[in-house]
């Protein structure tokens, strides 16, 4: 079914026609400006800040993280983390060129396959486009060199991802993601097809309000991240990483909202 034919529906279910100009122009206008919506004071911090609590908050909602110097690191963190798991050393891996590119020679025992994952995979390696700090949250836009399915189908998924591909606000992913895709277009330019955001690995406490890993997705998340800039070597304390300001309630939309929402 044509776009034009599924809208046509729309507006005969609603007992309307098209959008009067001036209703259109609003419309339009606020696809073209991007209003910001609430941006919470706890991801308003240094880098090295924001990257502790991107660490933070992943490990809280039952995720794992390893931090490695280095892109070359990352095959012997991936042996490494299936060993500790007691996994079968083979996996799907998203056939993205910052993984195909890595020096996996260096662990022969590893078996993969740069390709969607199946039904029967117990584990992926997934390339993370971005991370959010406030909520410990991955994205992954679709795209053909980072298939939706391996955030799905295996049980076990290893997400790696860059320091600086970390934000502090889920407005500066989006800003960051308008960015890349450019275009002239009201919605920003051409946008992927879906954007899965994932934190923590798949759960629900639907039933008896036990909780449940793996209800929908992967029972287990572990994130390799590779601290490519400066700012993710530098130590902090195991303290709150919020500044005093960060307990300022203000909640206008485009600004720093009450850090616990």
């Amino acid at each position: 079914m044509s776009k034009s034919a599924i809208l046509n529906a729309i507006r005969r279910g609603l007992r309307r026609g098209p959008l009067p100009a001036d209703q259109r122009a609003m419309l339009d206008g606020r696809l073209a400006t991007h209003p910001r919506h609430l941006i919470p004071q706890r991801s308003r911090v240094s880098r090295p800040e924001q990257i502790a609590l991107f660490v933070r908050n992943v490990e809280k909602e039952f995720g794992t993280v390893e931090r490695v110097p280095d892109a070359d690191s990352v095959p012997a963190a991936v042996a490494d983390y299936l060993a500790a798991q007691n996994l079968a050393p083979r996996f799907a891996m998203a056939p993205h060129p910052e993984l195909t590119a890595l020096p996996w020679e260096g662990r022969p025992m590893l078996e993969f396959e740069a390709r969607p994952a199946r039904a029967d995979d117990a584990v992926s390696v997934q390339h993370a486009w971005g991370g959010v700090a406030e909520t410990g949250t991955l994205l992954f836009p679709s795209d053909p060199t980072r298939p939706t399915t391996l955030n799905l189908l295996p049980e076990t998924e290893i997400a790696v991802i860059r320091a600086s591909a970390i934000v502090g606000a889920y407005e500066e992913a989006w800003d960051r993601l308008r960015a890349e895709r450019g275009g002239a277009e009201p919605s920003g330019g051409f946008m992927p097809r879906n954007i899965m955001f994932v934190t923590g690995p798949s759960r629900s406490a639907d039933i008896e309000q036990t909780l449940e890993l793996g209800a929908h997705g992967p029972r287990r998340l572990h994130v390799v991240l590779v601290e490519d800039e400066p700012a993710a070597h530098n130590p902090l304390s195991e303290g709150d990483p919020r500044p005093e300001a960060a307990r300022e309630p203000v909640a206008r939309p485009g600004q720093i909202a009450n850090p616990a929402d």
